[in-house]
């Protein structure tokens, strides 16, 4: 086992704030930026964030997660280091923006949703289930070889869900399952997700899902 394999880190995973598509009847377009409520969001978590010992920043470059990044940024004087690995999954570029009311757009829509949790699906120039799982590896294993200890990562609602799901379930993970995570497993703009990579007593290391969808910076 090499040295990056046995060393304990905390990874602290944001999602981003409430960008303006996500208030809106619309297929989330890519370059959709905070709403008013979604840079408040922001602010908040900054100021959660800052209470936190981390020696790294990554982000999604997505805008809505950037912004988000920049906020914690400007908290904390971590300078964020944006990563495609964090984006959320890639919808087909047909429908980005796209009124849920437009047929051809919905139907599109419910095709390439189906071959997020179907093997071999693919529909358009979309993510499907192979690409995004592939990705949650590739992201898990890009942290687990951080030369940090403690990580902030600023990235998306389902993008995360597959990541925890990857985690925890492994190569046992099957589309129903993913399904059933991204169906159950609820998530807040900005609420703190935390894996800790580890050992325990007679465990070898691995991922270990510590705390999700934390949002009590919004408790009133």
């Amino acid at each position: 086992m090499s040295t990056s394999e046995n060393k304990k880190k905390v990874v602290y995973f944001v999602r981003h704030g409430q960008s303006i598509d996500n208030a809106s009847p619309v297929f989330q377009a890519y370059s959709s930026p905070l709403s008013e409520k979604g840079r408040k969001q922001a602010e908040t978590i900054a100021n959660r964030v800052s209470t936190l010992s981390f020696e790294s920043l990554i982000a999604s470059p997505v805008p809505r997660a950037k912004e988000t990044a920049e906020a914690i940024a400007k908290a904390t004087g971590n300078k964020p280091e944006f990563s495609e690995l964090f984006v959320e999954r890639v919808k087909p570029t047909a429908i980005d923006g796209t009124p849920w009311a437009d047929k051809e757009a919905t139907k599109i829509w419910r095709d390439w949703e189906k071959s997020l949790v179907t093997p071999g699906m693919r529909v358009l120039d979309g993510e499907n289930f192979d690409d995004i799982v592939g990705r949650a590896d590739e992201a898990l294993a890009y942290l687990r070889d951080s030369s940090e200890s403690s990580i902030v990562v600023v990235s998306h609602g389902h993008f995360i869900r597959t990541i925890v799901a990857r985690a925890l379930v492994g190569g046992d993970l099957t589309g129903p399952m993913l399904k059933r995570f991204y169906m159950l497993m609820s998530m807040e703009n900005t609420a703190i997700t935390v894996l800790k990579y580890s050992d325990a007593f007679e465990e070898e290391f691995c991922w270990r899902l510590w705390t999700h969808n934390d949002h009590a910076h919004f408790a009133e």
